[in-house]
């Protein structure tokens, strides 16, 4: 069973910081934990190892590539440590300025202590990456505030034309953590980022994606009492938020226990829509359910969902009638509904009727585009699930770029106080109050049709056994992820259909 009632989201989130507080934060740990700036540096340097020498042996040769700021400190660290593990290393530093800072400078003492040091002082010093070694990147971190250029730019380039595995320090080098750098801009492509404590904004901007690759946060201890104290707008949904929403169900309940779930959707040639949404409720938990779909629906329903009650509408090929509410405790409507007009009046006048939260996807959310004045009309919290063409046309314009787009929703979401769950990589669930919680499970093999409606019907699902609308958002996009995940290890990516996902549902 799932625990219900109170919002429970607030106490099992990652904060996902701007740099200044990610600053703040080091600033904070050093002064009350207390601890020297040089002993967290090396606390961070053995994390970053600790997760290198699980994947990669000592048979790998590693070029370390290391700027004069703290992330070529922690760069310097790393050789050390690697070297002291039997890694063949070398190790560059790039002079792009005329002193290093201090905890730089400590640490090359170190290091010239077991080695020479590489330095590049111009671009014919840049080392040949003819064979394939392991490059690190600790050029520069998530301070950066201009744009890498010069001699840096020269050796981002390099290790870009080389093609080898990358793996960057905290952030890639070049790549801004929390603003939109210019597509101009020299930014080292990484097969993966090791970041330090918590993601960064950048992570989940589809424009930064090359920029990134595939990322894993390691822990460095920091501050807890910092963590917990600092307002922040973005949290990620990591594994942690399963356990306090799973417990056994109680030995005397019965269906009505669970909620009375309705779907409304399906059209002539799209029933198939409604029956993966209304599946998918099914598995969430719900207790029961009926579907609402035109007359040409019913056999097709009842053949494929035997555990549903089916709601015939009079009409063979579109949903027009609006049902009594009063039976469901969660509503959920779009999935394959099109977009004809007595479809249209049905969703107004239901919308009038309605005091809770509702679901809303596919149709019922275009024809909320081309009639905003809906907007209004929805219940507080209420939870829209667009993928990114269908908040185009929510929103009425499109964006410049991947942040003005997360501002865009955030201003949409508090405007009209509704729940929105952008689809795609890390789906971002925006909230009311202003935060948006990026999502960890999920992967590209649920770029199917039929994805979104299986979403729906998770969401539906819970809604209806009673839990927050909060999270049921982010609850359920973390859950029809996870189980998109199990369905690719079985069937591979390629070959992933939204029966899969469905299938893969379990919690």
């Amino acid at each position: 069973m799932l625990t219900f009632g109170h919002n429970m989201l607030k106490s099992f989130r990652m904060n996902v910081f701007s740099v200044s507080q990610i600053r703040d934060w080091d600033a904070f740990t050093i002064a009350h934990e207390p601890i020297h700036s040089i002993d967290l540096m090396e606390r961070a340097s053995s994390a970053f190892v600790r997760w290198f020498c699980a994947r990669f042996d000592d048979r790998c040769p590693v070029i370390v590539f290391c700027g004069m700021g703290n992330n070529g400190g922690d760069g310097l660290a790393i050789s050390r440590m690697l070297l002291q593990k039997c890694y063949n290393v070398r190790t560059c530093v790039v002079k792009h300025s005329p002193k290093g800072s201090a905890d730089f400078s400590r640490n090359l003492e170190r290091l010239e202590s077991l080695t020479a040091i590489e330095w590049i002082e111009t671009a014919a010093d840049i080392p040949t990456l003819l064979s394939p070694p392991i490059v690190i990147d600790a050029l520069l971190g998530s301070g950066l505030s201009r744009p890498a250029e010069g001699l840096m730019a020269e050796v981002i380039q390099r290790i870009n034309d080389a093609q080898t595995p990358v793996i960057s320090v905290d952030i890639a080098a070049g790549l801004f953590a929390d603003m939109p750098n210019a597509p101009s801009d020299s930014i080292i492509k990484p097969t993966h980022t090791v970041a330090f404590q918590c993601p960064k904004l950048a992570f989940f901007q589809p424009q930064c994606a090359e920029f990134v690759g595939e990322w894993d946060i390691v822990s460095i201890g920091l501050s807890e009492k910092y963590e917990l104290q600092t307002p922040t707008s973005y949290f990620y949904t990591d594994a942690a938020i399963i356990e306090p929403f799973t417990k056994a169900r109680k030995k005397y309940s019965h269906k009505g226990s669970f909620g009375h779930a309705l779907l409304i959707g399906g059209s002539y040639g799209k029933i198939g829509s409604i029956v993966l949404s209304a599946k998918a409720c099914l598995r969430s938990g719900a207790g029961l359910l009926t579907v609402q779909a035109p007359q040409c629906g019913y056999d097709i329903i009842q053949t494929s969902i035997p555990e549903a009650m089916v709601l015939p509408d009079w009409h063979w090929r579109i949903n027009t009638a609006v049902p009594n509410i009063e039976p469901y405790s969660a509503i959920g409507i779009g999935p394959g509904m099109g977009q004809d007009p007595q479809t249209l009046l049905m969703l107004r006048e239901l919308l009038t009727l309605l005091t809770s939260p509702i679901v809303l996807d596919a149709d019922a959310l275009n024809l909320l585009s081309k009639h905003p004045d809906m907007l209004t009309i929805l219940p507080k919290n209420s939870i829209l699930t667009p993928h990114p063409k269908e908040l185009q046309r929510l929103l009425g314009q499109s964006w410049k770029d991947d942040y003005e787009k997360l501002t865009l929703l955030r201003d949409f979401s508090q405007k009209y106080q509704l729940i929105v769950c952008l689809k795609g990589a890390h789906t971002a669930v925006a909230l009311p109050d202003g935060s948006i919680h990026f999502n960890s499970t999920g992967n590209p093999g649920m770029a199917t049709g039929g994805s979104g409606d299986v979403l729906t019907g998770i969401i539906t699902g819970l809604l209806a056994q009673g839990m927050h609308p909060t999270d049921a958002a982010v609850f359920g996009v973390f859950q029809h992820g996870k189980a998109g995940d199990r369905a690719a290890q079985k069937c591979t990516q390629p070959a992933l259909i939204a029966s899969d996902i469905i299938n893969e549902m379990r919690w």
